[in-house]
């Protein structure tokens, strides 16, 4: 009769077993990893909730209140926001934003699109693309300053190039009809070259083998940007015209720096009737309102993009 054997079983994993359970010393450096990532992100955080979520929520709330600084807030309830609606010049401020956001998102996405494939195509020298991004470097304060000067009516270079080509001199931001289109084109020629490297990163990531593919079949350069760059693009131009739309509608210094709200309120943009609301006239309770309202209608704004543009989703794959 034969006796079973005694000795305990061999702990070598079987192939194709499942794998052992994490060892204590792997288990407690993935939990270390907790509060060295809590440690990363806490800066971050507090800034978000120091200078973003708390003014939120405390502008929501004075806007449902009449405040000057002086006195405690007087909840109002809906007041602010009737006023809103049947103010007049609030409405005019609105469209003047709206009129300079169409002139520069229309201007500067088309010419930082064609800078891009331009830099794509023609060269890609890091040099020319530092000096494609100079303007964005300076200040919204100080570009507006250079061209106030440049196009000052009578001593600007400017106007000085314009009367010598026979040409009357134009008040570029001294007239109703100039002053949008001339705000808007300074805060293009600013903006261009930074919107331009976004797009130019997009192109990057578009493989050459579509092009190859396309010139064997014959494919003219117009038509391949028509038919492979523009839709594989499309993702990161959905992107930079949500980007850019909403710094549009929130312009401010430019206009403060060059006309001030005018002339006869010209270019009186909403952020700089926000402005003279709160600071000019203490009217805190009533400016909050109009902030609300601007962020309501800036978020409506970006979700219709994101949707309409398909903002998520890329054809590469």
């Amino acid at each position: 009769m034969t006796v079973a054997s005694s000795s305990p079983p061999s702990r070598l994993p079987l192939s194709g077993a499942e794998p052992l359970e994490p060892t204590k010393k792997a288990r407690a450096r993935a939990r270390g990893d907790g509060p060295v990532a809590a440690l990363f992100i806490t800066p971050a955080m507090l800034g978000f909730l120091v200078f973003l979520l708390w003014p939120t929520l405390r502008g929501v709330y004075l806007s449902f209140t009449r405040f000057n600084l002086l006195t405690p807030p007087q909840w109002v309830g809906l007041d602010n926001y009737v006023r809103m609606v049947n103010d007049p010049i609030f409405w005019d401020s609105l469209t003047v934003t709206v009129e300079y956001v169409v002139i520069n998102i229309g201007v500067q996405t088309v010419a930082a699109l064609a800078i891009a494939v331009l830099l794509q195509r023609l060269t890609r020298s890091a040099l020319l693309r530092g000096i494609v991004l100079t303007p964005y470097l300076m200040s919204n304060v100080v570009a507006g300053l250079v061209w106030l000067w440049i196009l000052d009516t009578q001593l600007g270079i400017g106007n000085e190039i314009v009367g010598a080509l026979g040409v009357d001199r134009i008040p570029f931001l001294a007239d109703e009809t100039w002053a949008i289109p001339t705000i808007a084109l300074i805060n293009v020629w600013r903006h261009v070259g930074y919107t331009a490297l976004l797009i130019f990163a997009g192109l990057q990531a578009i493989p050459d083998d579509v092009y190859e593919a396309a010139r064997v079949d014959g494919a003219s350069e117009w038509r391949m940007f028509w038919r492979i760059t523009m839709p594989l693009l499309r993702p990161v131009l959905a992107v930079v015209l949500i980007m850019t739309v909403i710094g549009s509608f929130q312009v401010f210094d430019t206009v403060a720096v060059t006309t001030a709200g005018g002339p006869a309120n010209a270019t009186n943009v909403l952020q700089y009737y926000i402005y003279g609301s709160a600071f000019g006239r203490f009217q805190f309770g009533y400016a909050s309102a109009m902030s609300v309202a601007l962020l309501v209608v800036l978020s409506a704004i970006t979700v219709l993009q994101y949707r309409l543009t398909r903002a998520g989703r890329s054809d590469l794959g």
